[in-house]
This record gives structure tokens, sequence and C-alpha cells, in this order.
């Protein structure tokens, strides 16, 4: 029911966590291991423990039991990343957060179009992060946005993102509240958050209600372009095993079959020489536990009891997924690499 467009997906995976930490209090929130390093880094920033979670390699997003096993009175949230155009969400994990009154929430930046049931990937969340970087599928140069049908994070969020000023705050009762407590201040001038300036502009709002015209066609021939890539794909040494029904792809995924030390470098070779760019470890580079940003926050080996994202880290890449893209050039990639 709402939306606040903002500065760029990591904006938005700022101020929700910093609207989660005003309504929900500071405690755990569950992450993934592969994702991008700003949703880890928001719940750094605003106080909250990460707590990991390994990756379903079908999926690329966090493995539904191992969430569950990890929730805790402590769990303020579970904040799953939809890698690649991926859906991550499972009935199981849904129906438990629910049960037990704990927020989910989507960070659907890649994935926005893919489906779950019959709703579409950002609508179960009590808030979902979208990004509308150049790359993405679609653009307004730099851009994000968060969305809730949570009335009060709304107004909440409106105001995290304009230096937590009351004025913008839509809700005519909060801003008399406001007025009446603190009659000392100037009305346009009250500050309740300790906030930012992450606002966009309104050129960049025109751009993206232009680019969703097109839209749902862009992810139409993705999601072709993918299954054409993996359907073409040599299985004995790469993994296609994703699972692309109701997906809605970001960038074609490879990931080789066996850990084959020669066969990754032949594949890093060969892309650089043919000039297709291509970006190591999927998402966000791989496993987000062998960052240096989180040498403070877990053990120095940690990394290693998350074997699916490790292994992603060391063999999966990504290669770019465009509309305009030429089935012809995505045969004649499949050829090469099938032939190393």
């Amino acid at each position: 029911k709402h939306s606040v467009f903002v500065n760029s997906g990591s904006s938005a995976n700022l101020i929700t966590m910093s609207a989660l930490k005003e309504v929900y209090g500071l405690g755990e929130v569950i992450v993934p291991t592969l994702t991008w390093v700003s949703d880890i880094a928001s719940v750094i920033q605003c106080g909250f423990k990460p707590v990991f979670v390994d990756v379903n390699p079908r999926t690329l997003g966090m493995i539904d039991r191992q969430v569950i096993e990890k929730i805790s009175q402590n769990t303020k949230a579970v904040f799953l990343t939809h890698v690649l155009g991926y859906n991550a969400l499972t009935r199981l994990l849904l129906e438990e957060l629910q049960s037990r009154n704990i927020p989910l929430i989507e960070d659907v930046c890649e994935s926005y179009g893919a489906i779950f049931g019959d709703r579409k990937l950002g609508t179960f969340g009590l808030m979902s992060n979208f990004s509308f970087y150049y790359a993405h599928h679609m653009s307004t140069i730099e851009g994000g946005m968060v969305s809730t049908n949570d009335k009060n994070l709304y107004e909440i969020l409106r105001m995290l993102r304009s230096h937590g000023m009351v004025r913008e705050s839509k809700s005519d009762d909060l801003k008399l509240d406001f007025y009446n407590r603190y009659p000392d201040l100037h009305p346009e001038f009250i500050f309740a958050f300790p906030a930012y300036n992450l606002r966009s502009t309104e050129i960049n709002a025109i751009i993206g209600r232009s680019q969703l015209k097109r839209l749902d066609e862009n992810n139409a021939i993705r999601s072709k372009n993918l299954r054409l890539f993996l359907d073409n794909l040599d299985s004995e040494k790469y993994f296609i095993d994703f699972e692309v029904e109701n997906s809605c792809n970001y960038a074609l995924t490879l990931v080789l079959q066996k850990s084959d030390e020669s066969l990754c470098q032949k594949v890093m070779t060969k892309l650089k020489e043919i000039e297709v760019e291509f970006r190591r470890g999927t998402a966000g580079g791989g496993n987000q536990l062998r960052q240096p940003y989180l040498k403070d926050v877990v053990e120095e080996d940690e990394f290693s009891n998350y074997p699916n994202a490790d292994y992603i880290h060391s063999y999966g890449f990504y290669i770019g997924n465009y509309p305009g893209l030429e089935s012809e050039k995505i045969l004649e990639l499949c050829s090469t690499l099938n032939q190393l």
C-alpha cells in the first residue's frame, strides 16, 4: 500500500533497519551468507546482531530449516534476499514466521517480478527493499524503494529518509502530536529521529515511471534468456538445476558442477579472452563471512561453517543478462563454455 522512494537500494536497506529498530527494538536479525554487502552492513550499522544462515544451491537463498533453527527469543526479523531473480521464500518459512509473529523483510533488489504462490515477491514482508541501479530489472540510474502495508512504518520511513523531519509525515495526527509536545520548536523543523538525507529526485522518478511501462516485457525476455542458457550448458560440467519456475532473472547463473580448480581458471581466462564480463561468487562477491568488514563480528574461520555459500564463493559466477541480449550470443557462449 505504501512505498518510499530513496536514492539507492542500499539506502532502502538502511532506513528499513532503522525503522525496524524504532518499532521493534534491538536484537538479532537472521541474514544470508550470500547477499549484497549492504543487507548485512545495515543490520550492523543500526545496532542489530546478524545471525547467519547457509544457502540452498537451487535458489541461492537461505535454507528455510536453518532459519527456523536459528530463531531465538532475541530474533527481531528475518532479512531474506531473493538472489539473482530466484525466489527464496518457502511456505514452511512463511508459516513459521507468521505463527511466531516474527517480521519478514524481503530484499527484492535483484528479483522484482518473480512470483511465490500467486503473489509477487516483495508483497510478503513487513517491509520490502528494491533497487533501481542501472544494471537491474529497471533503472532510475540510481534509486531504491521501501514498500510496506504498515501505515505507522510508512510514516517513520518518510521521516527517516529526510533528516527525521516530522513535516515529511503524511499523517496530520502524527504531526499535530509533535507540535503539541514540542511547542517551543518551529513546526517546520522538528526532527524526530537521528536520521539521514536519502532522498532521490523527480528526474530519477520520471525515468523510473517510464521504465515501469516495459518492465514485464523485459522481465519475460530475461527469463527466456536464462532458460536458453541453462538448457544449453553441459550438465556434466555446470550446475543447471536452479529453481527457475516463476523466477525473474537478473543475471545468467554459472556454477561449476564440481570443485574443479582447473576448469574454474579456464572459465575465467576464456571469459576475459572473449570479453564477456562476469562476477565471481555471484551475488555480492560470494561468502560475506570472508569479508574484512565482518572481522570483528565473527570468528576468522566462521565462513567454513557455511559450505554451500563457500562453494558458490569459489566456483560460482554470474554473467550479464539484458533484454537486448541475442539468442545467438547465448548459444555461442554455451558452446564455448562446454568446450573447456
